[in-house]
């Protein structure tokens, strides 16, 4: 995975601005301080196609039908810092679904837990053994 340059995706990121709901007064109905962020994910030019697919699939219920990642910033008051916002939530997000699980590396139980499986094992066979007519 190649690094992620944010000055990059400026260039194909589109926002526009609405009224945002809330608490304000009479400012918010004057106001066009939320921000929507969207990014075509299927036309980007910067992600490779396996990259595509890796967001495609790990955003799926942020991704709208025309394959554009949609991202809403309404938090503050002001729309510069709705705008900020809304770009951190992409990267984060963009970073998230990029980012590779770590493998899994395999280890033998330790004694402990194989002395207490066996324990475990031997007080539910006598369990067992109680439960038998013929013990009695």
């Amino acid at each position: 995975m190649r690094p992620v340059k944010e000055k990059d995706f400026y260039n194909e990121m589109i926002f526009s601005a609405s009224r945002s709901s809330g608490a304000g007064g009479q400012h918010v109905n004057k106001v066009s301080s939320r921000i929507e962020l969207r990014f075509s994910v299927v036309q980007s030019k910067l992600l490779s196609d396996e990259e595509k697919l890796l967001v495609q699939t790990k955003l799926s219920n942020r991704i709208n039908a025309e394959g554009e990642l949609i991202i809403t910033a309404q938090d503050h008051r002001s729309q510069v810092k709705n705008k900020a916002l809304a770009i951190d939530k992409f990267f984060r997000l963009l970073a998230m679904a990029l980012k590779q699980p770590k493998k899994r590396v395999a280890t033998k139980p330790t004694r402990a837990s194989r002395v207490k499986r066996l324990e475990s094992k031997r007080m539910h066979a006598q369990k067992k053994k109680l439960r038998d007519k013929n013990s009695i």
